[in-house]
C-alpha cells in the first residue's frame, strides 16, 4: 500500500525538502498499509455487502474511486528485484514465476494474466491503459544485509540507492516504466512489519536516492507473523479453531508473500506517484484498487471468509494458475463494474 505525502509536483520531478519528506513519511496513518489477515473475525459476507445488491463482493454505491490526473504505468513494466537477506533458490523461483505469469499467454483459466486484466482497465488522462506487459528485469542480491537486519522506511530507500549505484552490476535506472521490488527474507524486520503492514509501496526521494523511482517492499513473515501476513496459509492466534489452508508451493512464507506482491504491483501500476487512482479526498490517506478488496479471493468473500477458491489434487488451495505453478492472490477493485473481481469469479 502506498505511504503518501501531500500532493506532488508533476510526475518524476518531485523535489521536496528532506525534513518535509521525513515528516510526511513517518507520520502517515499505518492503517493504510496492506495486511491480508481478517480485521474482525466475527464479520461475514453480509457485513461487506453495501447498498441493495449483495451479489458482488465489496460492491458499494459509496465507493468513489477517482482519477486524480497523475500518471499510470502505460509502458512495458519492468520489475527489478532486490533480494535482501537469505533467500533460497526455490523461494526465488516461486516469486519469479508469479511475476512472469502476469503477462503469460495460454495459461489455464483462471489465470494470473486474467487477474491483471482488471488492472489494465485503468487509464491515464490520454485514455491509455495500463500496460499488459509485465516482465522481470535485472536482479540484485544483498545477501550480507548491507543495512542490517532491522530496516526503517528510510533505510529501505537507502537499500535501493545502493542497488542502483553498486560498483558491480547496478540495477538500471528507469523511472518511467521500471519498478523496484525490495523483498526481505524471513530474518529481517522492517518498521511496522506485522503490526500494521505486510508490504507497502511508495516512490524514492531525489534528495535521498537521486531519482523518483516507484518501489514496493514485501517481507517474508514466516518467522515473525505468518498468521498476520501469510493468511490463510497460517492463521492468527485469535482464530484458534480455524485450520490454515495448505500452500500450493510448499512454502507458507513465500506463498503468503505472493498476494501481497500482487497487491503492491497492482497499486504501483495504477497509482505510482500518489496522484492517480484512489478513493478519498486526501492523497496522504489513499484507498487504492487492492485496498478495497483486502481478504477477498473468491465469490462470496469478506470478513474472515476468503470466498470460493479452488483445491488442487494434493489438497492445496489456490485461485489462479501461473505458467507452471498455482497461486492465491486477492481480488482487485474494478471501477467499471464497481465491485471486487477476479478471474475465478463464479458469475463471469
Amino acid at each position: 500500500m502506498l505511504k503518501t505525502s501531500p500532493t506532488q509536483p508533476p510526475p518524476y520531478t518531485v523535489a521536496l525538502p528532506l525534513t518535509i519528506l521525513l515528516l510526511s513519511l513517518l507520520t502517515v496513518d499505518p492503517v493504510t498499509a496492506y495486511r491480508p489477515w481478517p480485521q474482525n473475525p466475527t464479520k461475514n459476507i453480509t457485513d461487506y455487502a453495501f447498498g441493495t445488491s449483495k451479489k458482488y463482493e465489496g460492491s458499494s454505491e459509496f465507493v468513489k474511486l477517482r482519477y486524480h490526473m497523475g500518471p499510470v504505468l502505460t509502458n512495458i513494466i519492468t520489475v527489478h528485484t532486490i533480494w535482501y537477506g537469505n533467500w533460497q533458490k526455490n523461494q526465488k523461483k516461486i516469486i519469479r514465476e508469479f511475476i512472469n505469469s502476469i503477462s503469460a499467454k495460454n495459461t489455464p483459466h483462471p489465470s494470473v494474466s486474467g487477474w491483471w486484466k482488471t488492472v489494465m482497465l485503468y487509464t491515464d488522462q490520454t485514455g491509455s491503459n495500463i500496460s499488459n506487459t509485465v516482465h522481470l528485469g535485472q536482479e540484485k542480491n544483498d545477501r550480507f544485509y548491507s543495512h542490517g537486519k532491522t530496516l526503517t522506511r528510510l533505510s529501505i530507500q537507502s537499500v535501493i540507492k545502493s542497488a542502483i549505484r553498486a560498483k558491480t552490476k547496478p540495477l538500471p535506472i528507469n523511472p518511467r516504466s521500471g519498478l523496484y521490488l525490495l523483498l526481505t527474507s524471513d530474518d529481517v524486520y522492517v518498521q511496522d512489519f506485522c503490526t500494521s503492514a505486510c508490504g507497502f509501496h511508495y516512490f524514492t526521494f531525489p534528495s535521498l536516492v537521486g531519482y523518483t523511482l516507484p518501489y514496493a517492499w514485501v517481507g517474508n513473515s514466516e518467522k515473525f507473523c505468518a498468521g498476520q501476513c501469510a493468511y490463510p496459509y497460517a492463521v492468527p492466534q485469535f482464530m484458534p479453531n480455524v485450520k490454515p489452508f495448505k500452500s500450493p508451493n510448499g512454502d507458507v512464507g513465500v506463498d503468503g508473500m505472493i498476494s501481497v506482491i500482487g497487491h503492491e504491483l497492482a497499486e504501483l501500476a495504477s497509482n505510482p506517484l500518489a496522484n492517480a487512482w484512489y478513493a478519498g479526498g486526501d492523497p496522504s490517506f489513499p484507498v487504492e484498487i487492492a485496498d478495497l478488496c483486502e481478504g477477498i479471493y473468491g465469490t462470496g468473500g469478506g470478513g474472515s471468509y476468503t470466498g470460493q477458491v479452488l483445491d488442487d489434487h494434493d489438497g492445496a488451495t489456490y485461485n489462479m494458475n501461473g505458467i507452471r505453478r498455482k497461486f492465491l492472490v486477492q481480488w482487485l477493485w474494478s471501477h467499471v463494474l464497481n465491485y471486487c473481481t477476479g478471474p475465478n469469479a463464479l458469475d463471469h
